[in-house]
């Protein structure tokens, strides 16, 4: 990935001051609940720069990258995810991938949302309305993806995110999600987390709920659902927490989730990436039919411009590389 420089001297100077971009992995409950809160100030900006993006088409990739990141630590050994939502709001959807080795990229599929009027709220139904939302797992000897598709609103990424697990894993989560503007439109504030209570013999579709959909909840699941609940409705919004430099992560969880008695068992980097480069995409050029590169040349001498549409590095290749 060609990486995009951020220039606003003024919103790196904010970046600078705020805790540092990672993503930490906790249990509490005595383990009946595990989750993630990812910092991702940075990260939601350099995507920004990278795609060149508005408000409205930051905050929706935005939202889905971070929720995309919260995917890594469920992940298995080595295994990598496309997730892809498709709908039929001015949007159109978006494609986000996250990889176990710590690097989530993507794009939405329209990057510039025609608005009539001045946005109200951050309600997303018009830009992506009811639509399916697709998962696609791949493991180190896989030779094909695992695919699931569920219906979801599109109304809010976070919540669609949760009723997939709901759905297609059988597994209730909660995902929370939270982009910080400021009057100037900068982002300079950005984090999400999730929460599963683990299922002993399955699971039905609400968070919380931690037995089989044919056996009725004991009292205790209903108290750990209840609170779990009322822990998530409780939270603040985060982006907003850290743009004020209030408190930092591990306050957030030991705060937020203190009658769980949360632990926090590791501390990762999670990077807006690409592994694409110039040399991938000689290769690739390369193996195009010799006769349609002669024409691509004659039509003009200028070198080739491609972008990579996950992560919109440009790449400019002089002929003198592929011949």
């Amino acid at each position: 990935m060609i990486k995009a420089e951020i220039t606003d001297k003024e919103l790196c100077a904010h970046l600078d001051s705020l805790e540092e971009d990672k993503l930490r992995i906790f249990t509490m409950a005595d383990g009946r609940i595990r989750g993630a809160l990812f910092h991702g100030s940075r990260f939601v900006n350099q995507l920004r720069a990278q795609h060149k993006l508005g408000i409205l088409e930051t905050y929706i990739l935005g939202q889905a990258s971070l929720c995309a990141a919260l995917t890594i630590p469920m992940m298995k050994d080595m295994e990598h995810t496309a997730i892809k939502f498709e709908g039929p709001g001015s949007a159109a959807g978006f494609s986000v991938e996250a990889d176990s080795t710590g690097y989530v990229r993507g794009y939405l599929f329209n990057p510039h949302i025609q608005l009539d009027n001045a946005l109200e709220n951050w309600d997303l139904k018009p830009f992506l309305g009811q639509g399916n939302l697709t998962f696609s797992r791949i493991h180190k000897d896989d030779k094909y993806p695992q695919n699931s598709t569920v219906a979801v609103e599109g109304n809010n990424i976070a919540q669609d995110f949760a009723s997939y697990f709901a759905q297609s894993e059988q597994i209730n989560t909660a995902f929370n999600s939270s982009i910080q503007f400021d009057k100037k439109g900068r982002v300079i504030g950005a984090a999400a987390f999730y929460l599963q209570v683990m299922p002993q013999t399955g699971g039905n579709g609400r968070l919380g709920s931690q037995i089989d959909s044919h056996v009725e909840e004991s009292e205790e699941d209903k108290i750990i659902l209840r609170k779990v609940e009322n822990a998530v409705k409780a939270c603040p919004s985060l982006g907003l927490l850290y743009s004020e430099k209030e408190v930092d992560s591990e306050d957030i969880i030991l705060g937020l989730f203190r009658e769980f008695k949360p632990t926090i068992t590791l501390k990762r980097d999670i990077r807006y990436d690409c592994p694409c480069s110039e040399e991938n995409f000689i290769n690739y050029v390369k193996n195009l039919p010799k006769k349609q590169l002669l024409e691509m040349q004659k039509e003009s001498d200028k070198p080739l411009e491609i972008k990579c549409e996950n992560c919109g590095s440009i790449y400019t290749i002089p002929f003198s590389k592929i011949f």
